[in-house]
């Protein structure tokens, strides 16, 4: 299996982190949050492991063993940046990583194992993270239900309540070349700028409104974060 780690964008609200280099490659713990990523990856079994650069793409070179490069990085979102690698979507199911997050490698072996074209992992005990980073958790998680059988019932909208959230998603997920295929269906029903403008949440919850594909969740609780500030970087200490 290949993995794909987007990494086009420049991490705006980082600040001054990240003037002169990718958010992937901010520090967390002593090492670049792509190093943790990609030492995941591989001791999860993964060695194929492709980058969508963008912004300071020279910084990455010879990280990985393909660049795919996103060159309307700063107008597009993060759906166009994934669009870059259809070559490998297209051949063979994919492990999606964002590049902002950190985890295990038995986060990436329960989507390995995963049998459904499109699959994510979840933390079911999201709220201790949200705490620690956000002195009120709504005002940053966003709505995450499940159906019974354990598919993803809802993602991505604004939140009114914490029991009303069953999880976060990670920025972690498995596509294969027909779940491709589905996310392509939706981005190409829409104006251009729509498709420039697509998040990763928002085409899940058109696919499950679409109705045509169930999104696999499934739940992680090792250690995982999201790197969206410099104040997160204290946050996990």
């Amino acid at each position: 299996m290949k993995a794909i780690i987007l990494a086009a964008g420049r991490g705006s609200r980082m600040r001054r982190m990240t003037d002169d280099r990718p958010k992937c490659l901010v520090e967390f713990q002593g090492r670049a949050l792509l190093d943790h990523q990609i030492s995941a990856l591989r001791a999860a079994g993964i060695q194929d492991i492709g980058i969508v650069t963008g912004y300071r793409r020279e910084m990455l070179a010879g990280r990985a063993s393909r660049e795919f490069h996103n060159a309307r990085w700063p107008n597009t979102n993060m759906v166009a940046s994934l669009a870059c690698a259809r070559e490998w979507l297209l051949q063979a199911a994919c492990i999606i990583s964002y590049s902002d997050i950190f985890y295990e490698p038995e986060a990436i072996s329960l989507l390995m194992a995963s049998q459904a074209d499109l699959s994510i992992t979840y933390d079911p005990d999201w709220l201790d993270i949200w705490q620690r980073r956000f002195s009120d958790p709504l005002s940053d998680a966003e709505t995450f239900r499940l159906h019974a059988d354990g598919t993803l019932a809802e993602i991505g909208n604004q939140a009114d309540s914490i029991q009303a959230i069953q999880g976060q998603y990670m920025g972690l997920l498995r596509v294969s070349p027909a779940g491709w295929a589905e996310i392509a269906t939706i981005r190409e029903g829409l104006p251009a700028p729509q498709q420039d403008r697509m998040h990763m949440t928002g085409t899940l919850q058109a696919i499950i409104q679409a109705g045509r594909l169930p999104i696999e969740a499934i739940p992680y609780q090792g250690v995982w974060g999201e790197v969206d500030s410099a104040t997160d970087l204290e946050a996990y200490g």
